[in-house]
């Protein structure tokens, strides 16, 4: 068995990465205080006499990055900032990205700013994009439309007709949906579609409102379900994200009965992120043919304990149902991060169980390549082998698996 991590000796044979959910990286230069403010999901600044380089995803960043831009692994941040700037942010991209081994992106495109898109970010990489609409935000520009065009009689016709309309045009170009209604409202929504009457309601009150940030729990459980028609995988956020969520309200448990509802849809559920519920999350993947569950985020906040996180991921979900991501935003560092955690994690795990007698090296080859990237392409129908991706310094990738 023999590929490693960027950076590390290795032992596991890895296709090019599909990275199934992940974000746009910053275009402008960063500040140190803005730099640092990417290392963690925290709203706020770091305490007082505190720094976030101080956390897992910090002394990660100084562990996998460095060498990428001719530094010794665990420089200073001070060092590792100053040779950032020196660089310019396209290099480091270029530099960050083309050292992942990933050779597919999934990009999220549903947050703001000065972002790189899909194929933007991929090309840094030397692999393919494809883009994830996020509903919130389709629905929220949808709204913004209508309350422009000034018509408060028909506005909810116009918004609900409109929006089955974006979800439709969304369908034909992209991977999938991503919603986040577990940071807007919290997973424990009724499972069945709203009525045509309920929908009606819900748009003409949010509308009157002027709000643009949609929380309504009746629009969106109309949004999942206009998602779920398309056929498209639905990607749902769970567990760990920044304080805007109420944690216990994002355990994806609480999208049991939703998984009842959607099965024999023919939409596939993919549930994001999910710590620390990823046992949860593991369960529902092992009980419903179409819920998956991805191991991004949660390696990449933790650091060398990813190994003990992936474990359990392992536990209850078939081999099959589980998928790699960086969940990377804002820095390319975050796609270094994700990506050695992932490598280092999954090598830690599968060649101890090779090693104890648990499992063949044949099998676990097998399953490294389903996880890292078979699962995903066949979920989201991707073809080819990720484009050219760079292979990670010390990688040896099997080429007969592109």
């Amino acid at each position: 068995m023999t590929t490693a991590a960027p950076g590390g000796t290795g032992t596991l044979d890895l296709p090019p990465l599909v990275d199934q959910h992940c974000h746009g990286v910053l275009r402008g230069e960063l500040s140190a205080a803005a730099f640092e403010s990417y290392l963690t999901e925290s709203d706020r600044p770091a305490a007082a006499g505190t720094t976030f380089f101080d956390t897992q995803t910090g002394f990660a960043v100084r562990r996998w990055c460095p060498p990428l831009l001719g530094l010794a692994p665990h420089c200073t941040p001070g060092e590792y900032l100053a040779r950032r700037r020196e660089l310019g942010t396209a290099e480091v991209r270029r530099l960050l990205l083309g050292g992942t081994g990933i050779g597919t992106y999934l990009v999220d495109t549903g947050l703001p700013g000065d972002l790189t898109g899909a194929h933007e970010t991929a090309e840094a990489g030397g692999g393919t994009g494809h883009e994830i609409v996020r509903l919130e935000t389709l629905a929220e520009r949808v709204a913004a439309s209508v309350r422009a065009a000034g018509k408060p009689g028909a506005a909810a016709e116009v918004f609900t007709a409109g929006l089955a309309d974006a979800v439709r045009d969304a369908a034909r170009t992209a991977a999938g949906f991503k919603s986040i209604a577990a940071y807007r409202h919290g997973l424990a929504l009724a499972p069945e579609p709203p009525t045509t009457a309920d929908v009606a309601t819900a748009a003409r009150d949010w509308l009157a409102t002027g709000t643009p940030r949609l929380t309504d729990p009746v629009l969106l459980r109309h949004l999942l379900w206009l998602a779920t028609g398309t056929g498209r995988p639905l990607q749902l956020h769970t567990g760990f994200g920044d304080p805007d969520l109420r944690l216990h309200h994002s355990d994806p448990a609480l999208l049991t009965d939703f998984a009842h509802a959607t099965a024999g849809t023919g939409t596939d559920l993919v549930l994001l992120h999910c710590y620390p519920y990823h046992r949860q999350a593991g369960y529902l993947a092992h009980a419903f043919p179409h819920v998956y569950a991805d191991v991004g985020l949660s390696l990449g906040h933790t650091g060398p304990r990813a190994t003990a996180v992936l474990a359990e991921f392992f536990e209850l979900a078939p081999f099959g149902k589980l998928l790699f991501s960086t969940d990377a935003y804002a820095l390319p560092e975050l796609y270094t991060v994700g990506s050695a955690a992932f490598r280092t994690a999954l090598e830690e795990v599968l060649t101890g169980w090779v090693r104890s007698g648990a499992w063949s090296e044949t099998d676990a080859c097998r399953i490294a390549a389903l996880v890292g990237a078979g699962n995903a392409r066949r979920v989201y129908g991707l073809s080819g082998g990720g484009g050219g991706a760079r292979r990670p310094p010390g990688a040896v990738w099997n080429t007969s698996r592109r």
